[in-house]
């Protein structure tokens, strides 16, 4: 792969509210999209979903064009995510591994040593060509919308790789961690090469955006994020803008200890869940890295509240774009993904509701 493909398969899309407010500019309105948007709570993603596995769907290129541009069609969203899974890249490159209903992704060998860290199979590009190709479709589907592309960064992914899938206290990989420092990090460097890889497939097919998705790294103190997992992060970002300019995104869940460092890593925008208010969100970020320009925060809208009544969802949307307003740039989102039984039409309505506000 040339690092010069990108440059030539991206569309201008310089004015798009979403890659404005990335960038820390005004936009003409204030953008939002939601995670997990493509997915359970819309009724055409599940009448083309059925009976084609997740993994399967995600490696289907018509298919995946189809569900990631339905939430753009029916809401109105200022960007589209790429229909994909976390776990993907392991699963194309051979790892065993599947996504059971009502578990999560459950893997059939389980990463305990170094000996099975060796044993990892690399990912080569040509094993998510048709993800690659995916993108080139949406390009056309989505005409003026950003697509953003995304990853699992290592230390979720190394989570669901020792613990053979999800997990509450994430026991064996803390343990794995600190008792074994070394196969650790050579566990993490392999992961972070497979994040780039799948990273660097999405951009030279022309994704507008990237978001790495560290989903459980809250789960960890600072001090054992900046030690165990920042240095991973930070060389999969410089990796990524070593191949394209493009707005990077990083978010994960329980993570208001760590929001500094997630900035630190190379972040240009930092998702926030609802565990903390923006403007808090905002003063940790400036306070992290003083001399940088003011913070871009994405957020942050407690799915559940999507269940209170319109009333309550109003208020709490204005009340989180009044918040956003102490950052560079906002994003509107979900603190975490869209709920499955979410009514469709109040996700239009928050949309509407929020290109009605002043920015």
């Amino acid at each position: 792969m040339t690092h010069s493909a990108p440059v030539s398969a991206r569309r201008d899309l310089a004015d798009a509210p979403l890659l404005v407010a990335a960038r820390g500019g005004r936009p003409a309105r204030t953008p939002v999209w939601f995670m997990r948007q493509a997915g359970r709570s819309l009724p055409e993603y599940r009448q083309v979903r059925e009976g084609v596995p997740m993994l399967q769907a995600c490696l289907t290129p018509e298919l995946v064009r189809e569900i990631t541009a339905q939430p753009v069609r029916r809401h109105g969203v200022d960007a589209a995510i790429l229909f994909s899974d976390i776990v993907l890249p392991l699963y194309a490159a051979g790892v065993g591994l599947d996504i059971v209903a009502g578990t999560g992704p459950v893997v059939a060998d389980p990463v305990r040593t170094a000996a099975d860290v060796e044993r990892l199979p690399s990912l080569d590009p040509e094993q998510v060509a048709p993800v690659a190709e995916a993108v080139r479709l949406l390009l056309d589907e989505l005409d003026r919308t950003p697509l953003i592309g995304f990853a699992g960064a290592p230390f979720t992914l190394a989570s669901y790789l020792v613990e053979g899938g999800p997990s509450r206290n994430h026991e064996r990989t803390k343990a794995l961690m600190h008792s074994e420092p070394r196969t650790w990090h050579a566990l993490l460097e392999k992961l972070a090469d497979t994040t780039l890889t799948f990273l660097r497939a999405q951009l030279a097919a022309g994704v507008d955006a990237i978001q790495l998705f560290d989903s459980w790294a809250g789960a960890l103190s600072l001090r054992d994020y900046q030690e165990f997992v920042l240095p991973h992060s930070r060389r999969i970002f410089a990796g990524v803008a070593e191949v394209a300019d493009v707005p990077k995104i990083h978010f994960g869940v329980g993570t208001g200890e760590l929001l500094g460092s997630m900035r630190q890593a190379g972040a240009d925008v930092v998702g926030v869940d609802w565990r903390i208010p923006l403007d808090t969100a905002v003063r940790r970020l400036e306070g992290a890295m003083p001399d940088a320009p003011p913070p871009v925060v994405q957020g942050n809208l407690d799915p559940a509240l999507l269940f209170a009544g319109w009333d309550a969802i109003e208020a709490e949307v204005r009340r989180i774009v009044a918040e956003g307003r102490a950052a560079g740039g906002h994003i509107v989102n979900l603190g975490h993904g869209v709920l499955p039984t979410t009514d469709p039409e109040v996700l239009t309505r928050v949309v509407e509701l929020v290109h009605s506000l002043e920015g």
